[in-house]
C-alpha cells in the first residue's frame, strides 16, 4: 500500500508535469548533446571531437541564439548569453580551422562550456 501511495505521489506531484528546460527548448537540448559530446573528452585531454565538430557546435549556437525561444526563457540575461555563446562558438571554429594551439582551443572550448551552463541556471531560475 506504502509502495502505491508513494507512486500516486510521484506521478501526481507538480515535479511530474513540469517540462524539463530541454523539452521546452529543443535548441538547448541539440547544444547541449554536442557540448557534452566535446568538451567532456577535452577535460581528459582529447580534442578530437571538438576539431572535428565545431562547426556543429557553432552552428547550433547560432540556432540557439537566433532562433525562436520559449517565452519564459526571453529575459535580457538570457538573450545576452546566448548571444555570447553564439559568438563564442563561431570564434572556436575559426581559431581550429587556423589551427590554434590545443590550450587556446581548451580555454575556449570551457569559456563556452560555462557560458552553456550559465544558460541552463538562468532558465531553471525562470521555470
Amino acid at each position: 500500500m506504502k509502495k502505491l501511495f508513494l507512486l500516486l505521489v510521484i506521478i501526481v506531484s507538480p515535479a511530474g508535469f513540469a517540462q524539463s528546460t530541454f523539452d521546452k527548448w529543443p535548441a538547448m537540448k541539440e547544444f547541449h548533446e554536442i557540448i557534452s559530446q566535446t568538451f567532456h573528452p577535452s577535460e581528459e585531454g582529447n580534442l578530437e571531437p571538438i576539431k572535428s565538430r565545431s562547426l556543429e557546435l557553432a552552428q547550433k549556437a547560432e540556432r540557439l541564439n537566433m532562433g525562436e525561444k520559449p517565452k519564459e526563457f526571453s529575459t535580457k540575461e538570457i538573450l545576452v548569453a546566448t548571444e555570447k555563446l553564439q559568438i563564442k562558438s563561431w570564434a572556436l571554429h575559426k581559431k581550429i580551422k587556423i589551427g590554434s594551439s590545443d590550450k587556446e582551443i581548451t580555454i575556449l572550448l570551457s569559456e563556452i562550456h560555462d557560458i552553456f551552463h550559465e544558460i541552463a541556471g538562468l532558465c531553471a531560475n525562470e521555470k
